[in-house]
């Protein structure tokens, strides 16, 4: 074998590595080829690195493109790529959660209450109706009829002179069902003193029958309207179908005796109430008690 042979021809197990593995070593050299011209970049004034700049850059890029291919993430190696408006957009999503997947768990005591039912109250006032209850307008309508009464004001009728009755009293304006009409004024007594001025009106058949007897807290009274006043109660006639009623009417503990409206009563009606005289001395005194 010549010397010159053996200079020039290369072992075995070279040659088995350079046919096995051609990748791994152009990775090293090239690896360390990027490595050198760091350290030169970095070790170079300002002019020469300005103008070496090219060189370096387009071997970093191999370099990096070489290390995305050898690292086992590829995730970690794209977001070193991306800029930072697009790794913290990148890391945003990530964060969210996907559609379909688990909802958010119950928070825990502390973390935040839920605010309290509202109720309408709380937005509008309450607003209170202006309409009076039954108990009220009793009330007020018993005040006015005290009034009516303690002034003796009379209004709505007149006398009038009725065929067959002599005077009577006619109804100038409307009455409503149970409206007060007017007070049967008189001399309020007791049933002893009542029995003896009827025994002296007997006397005088001139003298008519103007006293009315009532029960009042379990005793017997007696309003006399005997005696001629400008009252009107005392003149209205009697009439079994008549259209007013009588009704006591108490003020302070003082019974007073009134004419309300049994029914609807129109202007021009005469005002008529029953007597409750049955007896027969006084039906064959006042035969018009029959009717």
């Amino acid at each position: 074998m010549s010397s010159s042979k053996n200079a020039t021809s290369r072992p075995p197990l070279q040659e088995e590595n350079s046919a096995t593995h051609p990748e791994a070593k152009s990775q090293t050299c090239k690896l360390e080829s990027c490595q050198k011209t760091e350290d030169k970049t970095q070790v170079g004034d300002s002019a020469s690195s300005a103008a070496k700049s090219e060189g370096p850059n387009t071997k970093a890029t191999e370099c990096e493109s070489l290390a995305s291919v050898s690292s086992p993430n590829p995730e970690a190696a794209e977001t070193q790529k991306l800029p930072p408006a697009k790794l913290e957009e990148a890391a945003s999503q990530k964060q969210a959660p996907k559609k379909g997947g688990k909802k958010p768990g119950p928070r825990r005591k502390g973390q935040g209450k839920t605010p309290p039912n509202r109720k309408v109250t709380d937005y509008y006032p309450v607003r209170r109706s202006s309409r009076k209850n039954k108990k009220e307008l009793q009330t007020e309508e018993k005040k006015r009829i005290d009034e009516l009464i303690k002034s003796g004001k009379e209004d709505g009728m007149k006398i009038d002179f009725i065929d067959g009755k002599g005077r009577g009293v006619i109804a100038t304006r409307h009455f409503n069902r149970g409206e007060f009409v007017v007070e049967y004024h008189g001399d309020l007594i007791e049933i002893t003193d009542a029995k003896k001025r009827e025994a002296a009106y007997a006397q005088d058949p001139s003298t008519g029958c103007y006293m009315y007897y009532f029960q009042y807290l379990s005793k017997t009274f007696c309003v006399d309207a005997t005696k001629e006043t400008n009252r009107l109660g005392r003149l209205i006639n009697h009439s079994k179908c008549g259209n007013c009623q009588t009704k006591l009417h108490d003020i302070g503990g003082v019974p007073h005796l009134i004419l309300v409206a049994s029914r609807d009563i129109k202007a021009g009606e005469e005002l008529l109430y029953d007597y409750g005289d049955r007896s027969k001395a006084s039906l064959e005194a006042y035969p018009w008690l029959k009717h």
